[in-house]
């Protein structure tokens, strides 16, 4: 394990100048294939994606360079949430551990924290990774230990979320000193054995009283502050009387987050989903015209189409969303773009500079 410092690696990061929301990053189909990287070379070899392989070596600053890889942080913002923050990273080897060291709080992350953010693992804590099948260790030092008990759970939440980001990661397994955690030290939190990303995040069971006759999904919400803007996966229960998960996940989109959270939705109350298909990967969604909620045009906020297609491509066997009203596919996004195309997922969530 290396003791994690405040180094010249945040001097070489290059932030973009671009948020997720209403910036180009979500683009149609052929735009996003043709920007895509071979998803069978190594990590070191391609601009990140959500589909990289993690890799456990060295990323002494030594080996630094001034080039540059995207990579996903789930931080803790003002409001307690845990938020993907996509940042470009100096590409080394190593690229689990890397992202770990970036978690830590005083380290190289600290002069590239958003206002109101901050690092999610205790000061001074030392890091080590390993893969086993496609399960990766995460071995902390004991300073790992000294964290709030109110942060437990947001701790537990933000590691896995970020070492999932690579393909060849589903399982995450946490230890201490080289001994496996079986709960969380502070709070008792238990750890899964095999915990992944189906174990939820920023997770509300609502009004959901019957726990086993209910099923997780994880949906997308924003915040706005000022003029700052960001996306938040929530993870909320729905009833398993919903059979179709598409319906359930736009309805609960539909629904909205709840009045007792910063949270927002611009769906308005009378939107309806009409029907829904998928087809090789493709969900088409067909709407009422309340989905063009205050527009006197035949146009789709950013945030509607935001959350409709980052909710829904969290589902494993949806790639890309596309939208009809009535039946009808000639309608435009808020900049008044055709949507004649599917929208797919961007490859990063809440891309720059807050």
């Amino acid at each position: 394990m290396r003791k994690i410092t405040k180094s010249t690696l945040a001097a070489t990061v290059i932030t973009s100048s671009v948020l997720l929301s209403g910036c180009g990053l979500f683009s149609v189909q052929e735009e996003v294939e043709q920007m895509d990287p071979p998803q069978e070379e190594a990590v070191e070899q391609t601009e990140t994606t959500g589909e990289e392989q993690a890799t456990t070596g060295n990323t002494d600053t030594e080996e630094a360079t001034t080039e540059t890889v995207k990579r996903d942080l789930f931080l803790i913002d003002e409001n307690g949430l845990v938020v993907p923050y996509s940042v470009d990273l100096p590409k080394a080897d190593g690229a689990a551990r890397q992202v770990l060291e970036y978690l830590v709080a005083g380290g190289p992350v600290t002069e590239m924290l958003p206002d109101g953010f901050r690092a999610v693992i205790p000061q001074d804590t030392q890091v080590d990774v390993n893969m086993k099948d496609d399960t990766i260790i995460a071995d902390f030092s004991k300073e790992f230990e000294t964290y709030n008990a109110e942060d437990e759970a947001k701790i537990l939440q933000a590691i896995t979320w970020t070492l999932t980001q690579f393909e060849n990661v589903k399982n995450v397994e946490i230890r201490v000193n080289g001994h496996i955690l079986e709960e969380m030290p502070v709070n008792g939190t238990p750890i899964p054995e095999d915990l992944s990303r189906a174990d939820g995040i920023n997770l509300d069971n609502g009004d959901i009283v019957d726990i086993t006759n209910s099923r997780p999904v994880t949906l997308y919400f924003y915040v706005q502050n000022d003029e700052i803007e960001y996306y938040v996966p929530v993870t909320k229960r729905i009833e398993n009387t919903e059979k179709d998960k598409v319906t359930a996940v736009v309805n609960a989109l539909i629904d909205g987050p709840g009045f007792k959270t910063k949270l927002l939705s611009e769906f308005h109350p009378d939107v309806e989903l009409l029907g829904s298909t998928i087809d090789d990967g493709k969900v088409t969604l067909d709407f009422n015209e309340a989905i063009f909620g205050s527009f006197n045009e035949k146009m789709i906020s950013k945030n509607v189409l935001n959350t409709l297609v980052l909710s829904l491509t969290e589902q494993p066997d949806i790639k890309s969303v596309a939208i009809t009203v009535d039946g009808n596919a000639d309608i435009l996004s808020e900049d008044g773009k055709p949507l004649s195309e599917p929208v797919t997922r961007p490859a990063n969530v809440n891309t720059g500079s807050f």
